[in-house]
């Protein structure tokens, strides 16, 4: 069994947890940040919780259509999916540090250290999209044209 073989789950549970976390940071930011008379959650933070739950819904379908739906697990979707929740993820976080750049937040608390970790998870994320999406890609590349099963190691998960 190949290293990557063995690092796939671990690395789905990384991406769960995480997204769960930083959709309850951004949550809390677009909440400090929106009132009855006000309103001014920034869109790149609103970006970021929309990738959180993207990626909830993107982890369930990678780990249950190659274990549970083998018809859904099309090598190329599994790539799809993994390449496009990976652009996201650079997307938001490189979006959101660039506001807290420009508004001079640092690790301070309150909104603006919710904002910091969201920032800091969401690049974690964003790597451990990167590794898996590196796994999706070599499979794609290694297998035949006409095999459309998914990954070995995505299978069973």
């Amino acid at each position: 069994m190949a290293f990557w073989e063995v690092t796939v789950l671990p690395l789905r549970a990384v991406q769960a947890v995480f997204s769960i976390i930083v959709l309850g940071l951004t949550a809390y930011i677009v909440d400090a940040t929106t009132g009855p008379w006000y309103s001014w959650s920034p869109d790149s933070v609103n970006f970021m919780l929309f990738t959180s739950v993207w990626t909830l819904l993107a982890v369930a379908y990678l780990v249950l259509a190659p274990a549970r739906f083998p018809a859904a697990a099309h090598k190329y979707a599994i790539a799809g999916v993994e390449a496009v929740t990976m652009i996201f993820w650079f997307a938001a976080w490189v979006a959101v540090a660039a506001l807290w750049g420009d508004i001079g937040c640092g690790s301070r608390s309150g909104v603006c250290g919710a904002g910091t970790a969201a920032i800091v998870f969401g690049a974690f994320i964003w790597l451990a999209f990167v590794a898996t999406t590196i796994i999706a890609a070599l499979h794609v590349h290694r297998t035949a044209r006409n095999d459309t099963t998914a990954p070995p190691q995505m299978q069973g998960v």
